[in-house]
């Protein structure tokens, strides 16, 4: 419970409060009575009374982050007086003036890329975000299963659908910001991916919307009227949950030789699956997956339902098992023709249809987790005293700042300039002209975020390895970033395909 009943003391006054059963300091102004807390005080009671009476401004920042302010802030008893605070106080919503925190349209340079709905987009769901930060990183730290309310809380924003880009199921949904359906765009899509990554708990949205955003384009593009009539509005209302069940143990990116097979029954109305999938993101909690079988004479699609036959278990990898990360089990599970996606032994076309986004998707989200690291490291640096003087005044680490900078806004342009690309190009042309380049900047960005995370652990040194406070956000960066560099195409993968793609458009006739 908050104190509504606020007073003014004078510093002369808080010094009088200096023991173990009267303990009060002072914050950026504001006096706090930590009587009832010093027993509770993870750290002791024995630095609380080095400070106690004392204004512990510096010594508060440099071991805790300020959103401990915020949830202690029922200890506040009043303000020093004539005192006007010198630290900004970050309120949920709000935008950083820090340098490079935000993308540069968003920091007073100019951009031709933007309109004002993509500001007031943005606006809008940082508004509706901020507030379930806090509880998204509780789900991260638990590994607990993402809540139907909170999946739903989205859903009901339109945020679930607008994952999934520009189209007309949008137009079921008023979007936040009041942007239109049809003034959608990829833009307005790069900023929401943005915004997610500003939880920092990347295995909970995995589980959000990872799986989702990946398997419903199967049924959007792919699935029959009836089937997105029934399914489309359960997945993105939040009340179902939906998976791309493509990656076995025995293979990854050679999708070709998928081992799990669609038999169909003599009287042709069902086909018989059997076979396993492995790291299938939100698969431990879906109801359906959108899964690559081999049938007669090829790969092909089908939606299956969880039901008789249908097993998942959860696998733990380096980020929460709230991804829900599964290990799939189909045995003897028998499915309606009706199910499937696209045409029989022609689901390699479904398969490759959606990649291009996905990928593209990846790069918004991992650019706005650099991004983080680089404002985390611009204020740890600035606040931090060590040899007498503070991190920022030694040449070496604004060396290290300079070069996550530049690394970050070169591949946030180079998204920006793909996403411009695809808001002007048709399916098939994106198809033709953006699979190597989207590639490459997967491979560019995937090494931008191990260069970012090596040096802001450098800079944050043993708090980089550290779970809770002041580093968790550089921890989160370095145990998982890896996961841009595999899902989706591995670096390798990704760089000679880039080149490859490239050679189908060399001029033959083309000499030195």
């Amino acid at each position: 419970m908050v104190n509504t009943e606020l007073k003014i003391f004078k510093q002369d006054e808080v010094r009088k409060h200096s023991t173990t059963d009267d303990l009060w300091i002072i914050i950026d102004g504001s006096v706090y009575d930590l009587t009832r807390f010093a027993d509770l005080h993870p750290g002791g009671v024995f630095p609380l009374l080095e400070l106690a009476g004392k204004d512990a401004t510096d010594a508060f920042y440099g071991l805790h982050r300020q959103d401990v302010l915020h949830k202690y802030k029922r200890y506040k008893i009043g303000t020093i007086a004539g005192f006007k605070p010198q630290i900004e106080w970050r309120e949920p919503g709000s935008f950083s003036n820090v340098p490079y925190a935000e993308p540069m349209a968003f920091q007073g340079f100019k951009s031709p890329y933007y309109n004002e709905s993509h500001f007031k987009f943005r606006e809008a769901v940082r508004k509706i975000l901020d507030p379930m930060i806090e509880e998204a990183r509780q789900y991260e730290d638990s590994g607990e299963k993402p809540s139907d309310e909170f999946l739903q809380k989205l859903g009901s924003s339109g945020i679930l659908a607008a994952n999934v880009g520009p189209g007309p199921w949008l137009k079921s949904f008023n979007l936040p910001g009041g942007v239109s359906p049809d003034e959608y765009d990829y833009f307005h899509e790069l900023l929401l991916h943005g915004e997610f990554a500003r939880f920092s708990a990347p295995g909970f949205t995995s589980g959000l919307l990872g799986g989702m955003t990946i398997s419903v384009p199967t049924i959007l593009n792919f699935g029959s009227p009836q089937m997105k009539a029934k399914i489309v509005p359960e997945i993105f209302s939040g009340k179902k949950r939906m998976a791309l069940a493509i990656t076995e143990p025995y293979t990854g990116s050679d999708v070709a030789n998928i081992k799990t097979t669609a038999v169909k029954t003599p009287d042709g109305k069902y086909f018989i699956v059997n076979g396993v999938k492995k790291w299938i993101t939100s698969g431990h909690f879906s109801n359906y997956f959108s899964t690559a079988v081999r049938t007669e004479k090829g790969i092909s699609m089908l939606l299956i339902e969880r039901g008789e036959g249908v097993e998942t278990k959860l696998i733990k990898t380096s980020y929460s098992a709230s991804a829900g990360t599964a290990y799939v089990t189909f045995e003897n599970v028998k499915v309606p023709v009706e199910n499937l996606l696209g045409k029989e032994n022609k689901g390699f076309h479904v398969v490759l249809s959606n990649f291009n986004h996905e990928r593209w998707s990846m790069l918004t989200g991992a650019t706005m987790s650099a991004r983080i690291a680089v404002e985390e490291c611009f204020k740890w640096a600035n606040q931090r005293q060590v040899f007498g003087k503070r991190l920022i005044d030694q040449p070496v680490i604004r060396f290290k700042l300079a070069k996550m900078i530049a690394q970050v806004e070169s591949v946030h342009s180079w998204v920006e300039s793909l996403t411009y690309q695809m808001n002007h190009m048709n399916y098939a042309e994106q198809s033709s002209k953006l699979a190597g380049p989207i590639a490459l900047c997967k491979y560019q960005v995937t090494r931008m975020l191990h260069n970012v995370s090596d040096d802001a652990c450098q800079i944050f040194g043993g708090r980089a390895i550290t779970k809770t406070g002041m580093g968790r956000q550089i921890e989160t960066l370095q145990r998982t970033y890896k996961f841009t560099a595999i899902l989706g195409g591995a670096e390798e993968i990704m760089a000679d395909l880039g080149v490859r793609q490239a050679m189908k458009k060399f001029p033959t006739g083309s000499r030195l």
